[in-house]
């Protein structure tokens, strides 16, 4: 796992705050949780070849 994942999901989680911060602050709080639903979605969707690779080699460790 390189360094520029771990910078592109907490550059995410940073736009995330703050335009949720916004949102919620001017009393739409539908649309702030949609913006948080959104970015924990984009942030999985970049993992999930982390998380594959991290579960293949479990199995590999164990000899499943």
């Amino acid at each position: 796992m390189n360094i520029s994942l771990v910078l592109k999901v907490a550059g995410i989680g940073l736009i995330v705050s703050v335009a949720h911060q916004v949102l919620s602050k001017s009393g739409r709080d539908e649309q702030a949780a949609l913006v948080t639903v959104a970015g924990v979605v984009i942030a999985m969707l970049m993992l999930t070849q982390e998380i594959a690779s991290l579960l293949q080699s479990i199995k590999n460790a164990f000899g499943i």
